[in-house]
């Protein structure tokens, strides 16, 4: 306590001085986050991680190797194994964790990116009078408060508005969330507080205002997801786990047990997915943290065992920013169908979802048509008229799978848990299912502590509450204010790099390159219009990224904020990691044909490409025809029926806009159905009609051969950027 005064007033001190270099709106943001959140215990009586950096993944292998016995080992990569192999290694215990692709690439990196108690699931402990589901709220709430925390550079708290449509709700939903900020007590991130109608208007502009009767707003957290994940697994690194991703388990090892007679597990075959390389990784005691893939490792211990993982899948859609306000969400709580639907603000585009369908258990689940038209329509309902929800805006989609499940243990083996479940099987394997993201460090710490039990392992209770992950430490709100006067970068740049490494971003600006301009120094962006540098890609294969893929949808969140983005990135972020790996051409070709394919299928692409086929109709007024051919042929100038990039070149040309011919291409292959390499009066026409049809938006080819008609006699430069136009 005494430290916590200590803290709390050398921030009143100080707050003058820090609030004229903030400005009071972030200034109260920081001294929030520094106040109410210091209710949270800090960890105590921990060492100091006994790497200064996460070894290399081939060192990493080799302590996989060459260790004769673990304590732990745990399978599955994604929040809870990860938190779970931080808890035994802070306790003392030698930690092992393999994954079997990388890091947070299953469910833990699609989810909808809050950090939250559950709203609806405390409505439901209230009218049911469920306890069980009040003590997960109230856990929830708690380690909501140790998150932000603990990593103060990937999270922060977001006021989220309830907009309310009907006077009788106005009192209902205004005492549930009351109660909300109750249970959450001295983790309270701010209390909640209702806006009148025109207020409501102020914070949210694109709100639908017909009827509206005014809002209530409370708050959540928010975090990027993938990146806290390997925060959490780069950390445990650090204090001496030997994790590695790309490590498929294919069996169980056993041996049996003298005394009893009784078979135990007693670690796993290990395959390097990379290499192909096998060997055994032998441990005291086995834990399966493989969400979805549960029942999997399950059968390997016993073929006979009940599947207990429901499988749901969860759509969400990423839209351009101008869709939401920068600092603040939106909650409807009754969709349609009985669903809830969050429409937020998240790495300056908007993100909305999620659906919650039965599906198979995959490793590349895909957003479907269906879903992605569900999400928009929902968001058309509470977006003014004067909005246009257009499915072109749609800028990455995906489906994660959530593992929902039933308790083994259970006399109701139908009733789905809402809390999480730890299952000790009779050959001693530790299963951990369920749960949420909000709750990892309790369920890694349930799961730690049932294994400490059943193994008779020798070591103390958890350390992790209030233990600082990877960055997180000397991370301060000004600190890309030094990246911007030490390095020379520019201040995006800066910001995103602070958000995202936290202390760790000096190291990555240490790495990036000369630009060659004026300004900014240093820091050569991977596309225009994202943040993103190549020294992130370098410092990525520090991280242990060993893909394309991990670099575009993990590393960076790229792949998830715009799919075309990450498209037109992928050729230069492949040969700076061919350099770095030694990669020849096949595997660099190999590496951009994977990626390609995980951007077609598992993050919207696909669906982008359906809106726009050589089947589509064309739907348009004989005098919108008649306007778009005249268009055309200003470019076809020999009325051959096509135009190709010879024939956009010599328009250019003709009013002096000079375009490389790279470039060139790729804005005509947007429009190229049969990829001929020329664009037909067909191909065009099929475009302008999924345009006015809202199907398509921000075709570069249709907004510059339209500027290019407006512009021939004037001879002003035509823009070509893509103006967060979706697909």
């Amino acid at each position: 306590m005494a430290f916590k005064k200590a803290v709390k007033g050398t921030i009143l001190a100080g707050g003058g001085a820090l609030a004229t270099v903030l400005g009071l709106s972030q200034f109260a943001h920081y001294r929030r986050k520094q106040m109410s959140l210091a209710y949270v215990e800090a960890a105590e009586y921990i060492s100091e991680p006994v790497n200064r950096e996460p070894p290399s993944r081939d060192a990493q292998l080799l302590t996989l190797q060459n260790t004769s016995e673990f304590d732990v080992l745990v399978i599955g990569g994604g929040a809870t194994g990860c938190g779970c192999a931080l808890d035994a290694v802070t306790r003392g215990l030698k930690t092992a964790l393999v994954e079997r692709d990388d890091f947070s690439s299953g469910t833990s990196s699609r989810s909808t990116k809050l950090i939250h108690g559950g709203v609806r699931y405390l409505q439901k402990a209230i009218m049911k009078l469920d306890i069980e589901q009040y003590r997960m709220v109230k856990e929830a709430l708690h380690e909501r408060a140790n998150l932000l925390e603990i990593a103060p550079h990937l999270s922060a708290p977001l006021p989220i508005m309830l907009p309310i449509y009907k006077w009788w709700q106005l009192p209902y939903y205004w005492v549930g969330i009351k109660l909300y900020d109750l249970v959450a007590g001295s983790n309270c991130l701010k209390s909640s507080y209702v806006l009148s109608k025109s207020r409501a208007l102020e914070h949210f502009p694109m709100l639908q205002k017909d009827k509206l009767v005014g809002a209530i707003v409370y708050y959540d957290g928010q975090h990027n997801d993938a990146r806290m994940n390997l925060a959490i697994a780069l950390t445990a690194a650090r204090y001496g786990a030997a994790t590695a991703n790309y490590m498929e388990v294919t069996s169980l090892l056993k041996k049996t047990d003298p005394e009893t007679g009784k078979e135990h597990v007693s670690g796993a075959r290990c395959k390097d997915v990379l290499t192909g390389q096998e060997f055994d990784v032998r441990a005291k005691c086995v834990i399966n943290a493989t969400g979805p893939f549960t029942d999997t490792v399950r059968k390997m211990d016993d073929k006979n065992a009940t599947a207990i993982c429901q499988p749901s899948a969860g759509v969400h859609i990423v839209m351009p920013g101008y869709y939401s306000p920068e600092s603040m969400g939106l909650l409807d709580p009754a969709t349609s169908d009985g669903r809830v639907i969050f429409f937020l603000p998240w790495q300056k585009m908007t993100i909305a979802g999620t659906t919650d369908t039965p599906t198979d258990i995959t490793q590349h689940p895909i957003p479907s048509e269906e879903d992605i038209n569900f999400i928009l329509n929902e968001v058309r309902n509470y977006l003014s008229c004067d909005v246009e929800v257009r499915r072109g805006d749609v800028l990455a989609a995906w489906s994660g799978i959530r593992p929902l499940v039933t308790d083994p243990k259970s006399a109701d083996t139908q009733s789905i848990s809402r809390n999480h479940v730890v299952d000790i099987s009779e050959s001693g394997l530790i299963t951990i299912a369920g749960g949420k993201w909000t709750t990892y460090r309790s369920m890694a710490e349930d799961t730690i502590d049932a294994a400490i039990k059943s193994h008779n392992l020798k070591a103390g209770p958890s350390r992790t509450v209030g233990l600082f992950l990877q960055g997180g430490k000397d991370w301060s709100p000004t600190l890309y204010i030094r990246l911007v006067q030490d390095y020379g970068l520019e201040s995006e740049v800066a910001q995103h790099l602070a958000a995202t490494y936290g202390d760790k971003a000096f190291e990555v600006a240490k790495m990036a390159s000369v630009t060659g301009k004026r300004w900014p120094i240093v820091g050569v962006r991977l596309v225009s219009e994202f943040p993103y540098i190549e020294a992130e890609v370098k410092y990525g294969i520090k991280e242990y990224a060993c893909t394309a893929v991990d670099i575009i949808s993990r590393r960076t969140r790229l792949a998830f904020l715009n799919v075309q983005a990450a498209e037109e990135a992928l050729p230069r972020i492949v040969e700076l990691m061919g350099r770095e790996l030694n990669w020849d051409d096949n595997k660099k070709e190999e590496e951009l044909e994977t990626a390609k394919k995980f951007l077609y299928y598992e993050m919207g692409y696909k669906s982008r490409s359906e809106q726009l086929t050589d089947r589509s109709e064309i739907s348009l007024l004989p005098s919108d025809i008649d306007r778009y051919k005249k268009r055309f042929h200003k470019f076809d100038a020999d009325q051959k029926g096509f135009i190709t990039i010879v024939d956009v070149q010599r328009v250019l040309e003709s009013i002096n806009v000079q375009m490389d011919e790279y470039t060139l291409h790729e804005i005509l292959n947007e429009v190229d159905l049969n990829k001929n390499g020329q664009v037909e009066l067909n191909e065009f026409l099929q475009l302008m009609s999924a345009i006015q049809k809202g199907r398509v938006s921000g075709s570069r080819l249709a907004i510059l051969m339209k500027t290019a008609e407006e512009n021939l006699d004037r001879r002003v430069p035509i823009p070509v950027d893509r103006s967060c136009g979706g697909f």
